[in-house]
């Protein structure tokens, strides 16, 4: 972490330095900061869930998992376990009470600090923007499941 904080602050004096005085310098302090996380951010890795953690997470029952496909598609076929929050509505169910929340989704709400939290949609692009929508709530630990239910039908037919 030390080396971290150490390198974005080399990086912030390096990019300071005028273009013309010292061009190389600069387009490798630009390589350097545009490809490491924003202090606070997480890199993609830490944001995306695999087929395998994610069978992992629901055989051991510590998942809390979010579908946030609309509800035709979610009766159409749907990952075990997995709660219908479509994304259209996914913003104000995330900031009901606990007790709203159980009564509505007949589930455990998530709490900001939930580790296990994970969304997933048919193939990753709005379980996508609902990482996005639960990060600017407060749930800093949640994830996606970049696969969707395409990869997971198509793993499962395996």
């Amino acid at each position: 972490m030390l080396s971290f904080v150490l390198s974005r602050g080399f990086c912030q004096a390096v990019a300071g330095v005028r273009a013309t005085s010292c061009p190389t310098l600069r387009s490798v302090s630009r390589a350097f900061t545009t490809s490491s996380p924003k202090c606070g951010e997480t890199s993609e890795s830490d944001s995306v869930v695999t087929y395998s953690e994610l069978k992992n997470m629901l055989s051991s029952q510590n998942i809390q998992l979010f579908d946030v496909r609309n509800p035709d598609e979610y009766l159409a076929g749907r990952i075990p376990e997995a709660v219908n929050i479509p994304l259209g509505i996914l913003e104000e169910s995330l900031k009901l009470s606990p007790e709203h929340f159980r009564q509505r989704f007949e589930a455990k709400a998530p709490g900001n600090d939930d580790d296990n939290i994970v969304f997933h949609c048919r193939s990753g692009k709005r379980s996508s923007k609902a990482l996005g929508v639960a990060r600017q709530l407060g749930f800093s630990r949640a994830r996606h499941y970049k696969g969707g239910y395409s990869e997971w039908a198509e793993q499962e037919a395996k």
